[in-house]
């Protein structure tokens, strides 16, 4: 019924996932090597003309942007329910998803690549770095990753990709000085957009800039106690990675802290 192309550590299949498992839906996986480029094999654009992972397939049709894909889970199988159930909730909660659309998740890729992938990257020949930059379909996306690639957190996009980070929290600080979740008491799919990049930053070393937040850091914590996190993210967290791109992210911390503080 459900078929879902996906990877471990993709910010956008984790919130798929996050919101499958919310609501209790088993579906058919397919995990995708992104490093080894399988989200531009020829079967697989078919699926996805973005070469990007998620991908779900429901009774053969065809899904794609992980945003749209949980708001049609929602539609779809609304019981239980993962949005407000008044008009002005789900638009706070869109509000949450078009940030995180816009601003936060293009500058996830920066950061991720800058710090996390970029050393194993590197191991490959430049004829084989090139090939992976130029099947990146989108212009500023492939002119981003040349750029991380070639200067790690030097790069001149690691400032304001580290500032939509930042005023991402400065945002949720806010939003939860009242409530448990980001528009409300009950988990929506703006807590389910919202998570994986609050994970990418713990994941790359980053932990002090959430931690400096205490309601912030309060929902992350409440989140990661949540079952759907266990079963949708935790275990498909690969630990060796996971140690690698903390200890490259605590290698640069001098570097991410001088520009947060700039």
């Amino acid at each position: 019924m459900l078929e879902l192309y996906h990877h471990f550590l993709s910010t956008c299949s984790q919130k798929v996932r996050l919101v499958l498992a919310e609501k209790g839906l088993t579906y058919e996986s397919h995990m995708l090597d992104l490093m080894a480029g399988e989200q531009h094999a020829e079967e697989y654009v078919k699926l996805n003309p973005g070469h990007v992972v998620p991908t779900l397939v429901h009774d053969g049709r065809v899904l794609i942007e992980s945003t749209l894909i949980n708001e049609y889970l929602e539609d779809a199988f609304p019981d239980p329910s993962c949005a407000p159930a008044d008009a002005a909730g789900r638009h706070a909660m869109r509000l949450w998803t078009k940030r995180i659309d816009g601003q936060v998740h293009p500058s996830a890729g920066v950061i991720t690549f800058a710090i996390g992938t970029r050393p194993m990257i590197l191991q490959k020949t430049p004829e084989e770095i090139e090939a992976q930059v130029q099947a990146i379909p989108d212009p500023a996306r492939r002119a981003a990753r040349r750029s991380v690639i070639d200067h790690g957190v030097k790069a001149p996009e690691m400032k304001s990709a580290l500032g939509a980070f930042v005023a991402m929290l400065d945002a949720m600080e806010a939003a939860l000085a009242d409530q448990a979740f980001l528009v409300g008491d009950a988990f929506s799919l703006a807590d389910a957009c919202v998570l994986p990049y609050a994970l990418r930053l713990d994941h790359l070393a980053m932990t002090p800039l959430i931690d400096a937040r205490p309601r912030a850091a309060a929902w992350f914590t409440r989140i990661k106690e949540r079952a759907s996190y266990q079963e949708a993210v935790a275990a498909f967290v690969p630990q060796p990675v996971v140690d690698a791109f903390q200890a490259q992210g605590k290698a640069v911390w001098a570097d991410v802290e001088g520009l947060v503080s700039s």
